[in-house]
């Protein structure tokens, strides 16, 4: 039974993580599950797309690296009637039979509150955006904004994109520190954002300016424990491959499956990390 799976870039820990969560269970389930790389370029994963629909997988697994340009070559897979899981990132325009993703809004909401209750309901804070394109960064986004409705104490003074890089992460906080020098929180949409803005902060890392991210990866959970993160909203990357692969062999196996399947996230801190890492 072969499987073909579109994954956005395998440049990232979470990444990497789902990818050998799906490869777990697919090897569990008997069947055969080629990875292909796009690169955080959406022609490329377009291609890759293609390729598989020709190869006639008998499904595939796509986490998109822009959620409205997959929909093409989804449509199109579709249309061959290779069954479609979407993983981690919804797809636009075009029908998937499910869509395997973290609950992100939740995780939003969930980072707002623990960001407020480290600044004790008040300061000024860097947002650092993710691929604005992505489904997952517009949704964390969204719980974020609404989770800070609740503490109008906190300002949002600047908010910029680092495409979900640990380096951009870095150059967008030395520049939003330049502009306000006493800033005294950042929300990352991701960890390797949130690593890089840690290497930007220096000694006021986690003190001085309390540090949130997004994802759960090892090296978040390092540095919640050396105490420059604060708090991770911690994903499961590996049970997001694993059950994306799931659910497209009972697809295959002609089962009828929700079309949401949420799986659930949690707040890492200091205090609970140890049983997280």
């Amino acid at each position: 039974m072969k499987l073909g799976f579109a994954i956005s870039a395998l440049n990232q820990p979470f990444m990497v993580q789902m990818k050998e969560g799906a490869e777990a269970e697919a090897k569990a389930q008997g069947a055969s599950l080629s990875v292909q790389d796009g690169n955080d370029d959406a022609s490329t994963q377009a291609n890759q797309v293609q390729n598989f629909t020709s190869q006639q997988v008998k499904g595939l697994i796509i986490n998109p690296v822009d959620s409205d340009a997959a929909g093409p070559s989804v449509k199109a897979a579709a249309n061959a009637k290779i069954p479609v899981i979407a993983a981690d990132r919804s797809v636009n325009k075009a029908k998937v039979e499910a869509t395997v993703a973290s609950d992100n809004v939740e995780g939003g909401k969930m980072a707002a509150k623990e960001l407020a209750d480290q600044l004790g309901g008040k300061g000024e804070i860097l947002q650092i955006r993710g691929q604005v394109a992505t489904s997952a960064a517009r949704e964390r986004n969204k719980g974020f904004t609404e989770g800070l409705k609740k503490f109008p104490g906190i300002k949002v003074v600047a908010k910029q994109p680092a495409d979900f890089l640990r380096a951009k992460g870095l150059d967008v906080t030395q520049n939003a520190m330049q502009a306000h020098p006493d800033i005294d929180g950042v929300f990352a949409e991701n960890d390797e954002m949130a690593l890089g803005a840690i290497k930007a902060l220096g000694a006021k890392a986690g003190s001085d300016v309390k540090v949130v991210g997004f994802d759960g990866t090892p090296d978040a959970f390092k540095a919640v424990k050396k105490g420059t993160m604060n708090v991770t909203i911690a994903q499961q990357p590996s049970e997001l491959g694993k059950m994306a692969v799931r659910n497209a062999m009972r697809v295959i196996d002609g089962a009828t499956i929700d079309s949401q399947i949420k799986v659930p996230v949690k707040a890492v801190n200091k205090k609970n990390v140890d049983r997280f890492a």
